[in-house]
This record gives structure tokens, sequence and C-alpha cells, in this order.
């Protein structure tokens, strides 16, 4: 068997032509990734010592470069630990097949879904029904090595990425058992059909899923699909692909890895056959118009919350 005739036949490559997603069933290593949980939970307390007083936040609002960068990324002191991830002979599999042979690291980090008892009640007024929740903006500089969410509606992972095409994409990690009541993400099948759509996203909710519209006259039923899983569950999925998380109604965080892969320059691979399905662009060169020129939120507006 070829290469080419591999790759397509791979479950990851008919997975996101069919539905723009693909889970692993096996997962990852569980006690990997339970050992790795230990520590980056040894490292600090996910509470409410995380974030600025109001005060020092009004001192010098910034809300921008407040993510994880080189330089400053947690993971970048445990990399010796993530083999069981970036090694996964499943996982590696998958992304060849989907990326082709030099596939690329975009960025990886740990992504923490922050829970309702950590979050200061002056903040929780401030950001209620915006739709992207990243806390990074209020969270003290010295633990800006992480992601923090508390919810984020319906959203395509190229929403960071205006001009670039979807050329790349998400594996998801949980760290730890997640349920339905520990900000699991929820993920809308089909949705990364209609290619690349601006943020915040045309969403109403229907008995049977979510209508969605492309902003072009499209419209399509897409199915919810709640990504819930042991330790080590892993998923990954098209940067067209909408997805999103409640705030975490846990007591304790969700703590999860994020990796972004792409292509190599020049190479052919299963992405270039999803993308061929497509009925829109796989590019934008503006990807949102939920902020003003601070990078503040200036629309409220929340779809996932009724997930």
């Amino acid at each position: 068997m070829s290469a080419l005739q591999s790759r397509r036949g791979h479950p990851a490559v008919s997975a996101f032509i069919e539905h723009g997603f693909h889970v692993f069933p096996d997962g990852v290593d569980r006690c990997a990734a339970g050992a790795l949980l230990a520590d980056i939970r040894a490292d600090r307390a996910f509470d409410g010592s995380l974030f600025l007083s109001e005060a020092e936040f009004d001192a010098n609002p910034q809300y921008t470069g407040v993510n994880p960068m080189p330089g400053r990324n947690l993971l970048e002191r445990f990399e010796d630990r993530l083999g069981f991830v970036e090694h996964d002979p499943g996982v590696v599999e998958a992304l060849g097949a989907m990326l082709g042979e030099g596939y690329q690291l975009v960025n990886r980090k740990v992504v923490c879904g922050v829970p309702a008892s950590a979050v200061p009640a002056w903040l929780k007024a401030r950001i209620e029904g915006n739709p992207v929740n990243n806390l990074g903006a209020w969270v003290r500089p010295e633990y800006r090595d992480v992601t923090y969410f508390y919810g984020i509606d319906f959203h395509q992972d190229l929403i960071d990425f205006k001009d670039r095409e979807a050329d790349f994409i998400t594996l998801y990690i949980y760290l730890h058992p997640v349920g339905a009541h520990d900000a699991p993400l929820f993920l809308l099948e089909d949705s990364h059909k209609f290619g690349a759509t601006v943020f915040p996203h045309d969403l109403k909710r229907e008995a049977a899923g979510w209508r969605y519209g492309d902003g072009r006259g499209g419209e399509m039923l897409c199915r919810q699909h709640l990504l819930t899983g042991d330790a080590g569950y892993a998923a990954m999925w098209h940067a067209c692909t909408l997805h999103g998380t409640q705030p975490d109604a846990a007591d304790n965080e969700r703590l999860s890895l994020r990796y972004l892969y792409a292509k190599a320059p020049g190479v052919t691979a299963g992405m270039d056959e999803v993308n061929a399905t497509l009925g829109g662009p796989i590019s934008l060169k503006a990807t949102r118009q939920d902020l003003d020129e601070r990078g503040a939120a200036q629309v409220k507006h929340n779809a996932v919350k009724q997930a």
C-alpha cells in the first residue's frame, strides 16, 4: 500500500472529512497524564491567589500579551515529560496522515478551566456575558505561563490566525477525568464544512442541535458533541470546527494540554483532502469582531451557555 493510499484510509482523515474532528479511541497514557497533572498542581494553587486585585488591574489594565509565549510557558519546564503525547504511536500516525511528513509544532500549552469558586466576585461581574472569558488580563504576571478560561463561546481556532490558511489542527488532552460538570468542550459536528466564518458566529439553539449560518447565505444543522472522558482522553479537530466551553461548575480546575500542529511548507497531506471538501474559504483577513482597539470585549454574546 502506498503512503497516499494509507493516508486516505486513515480513520482521522475520514473523520475530519465527515465531521471535522477525530477522537482517539484509546487516548494516551493516563498514568503519565496523572503524573504531569500532579506536578502542575504542585506548582501553584488554582484559586483566588492567581488574580490581581481590582485596584491593581485598574491601575494598569492590559488586555493583550497576557497568554503563554516562548520563555513564559509552563510546559517548557516539563518538555522531557511530554513524550506520552508527542511520541504516542496513535497520535504520531494520525498527525502524519493529516499533516504529512515533517509536520510542525506551532505551539503547546496548559489550558485551565478556572472553577467558579476561584474567580473574584468583582471579576465575574465585569466579564458576565463576554463571549471569550480568557482571564489572562486579570491574572498575576508570574502565572501567565498558562491560559486560563472561564468559559468561551463557540469559536474556530482560526480565530487567532487572520490571513493564515487552515493548514493546522488542534490536539487536546485531558489530564484528569472530565465529566459534564468539569467544563468539558462542546464541539459542533460538521461545522467545519462552511470553512472560515467570523466570530461571534451565527448560531441558534434547536432541539436537534445548532442552526449555524455562514454569513454568506448558507445554513446547516450541527449536532452537539460533548467531549468527556478519563485522564488521557485525546481528540483533535479542524481549525474551522466550532467548539467552546461553559464556565467550570465543579469545585476543581480543569487542566488540559492544547497543541497546534501544522503541515510543513510544500507538503501534500490529508488536510488538503479535507479542505478540498469545504464549502467556504479557509482563511480570513478579519476573524473576529468582538474586541475594541485595546483588545477588550465590546460584545455581550455567549451562545454556548445554552448548550
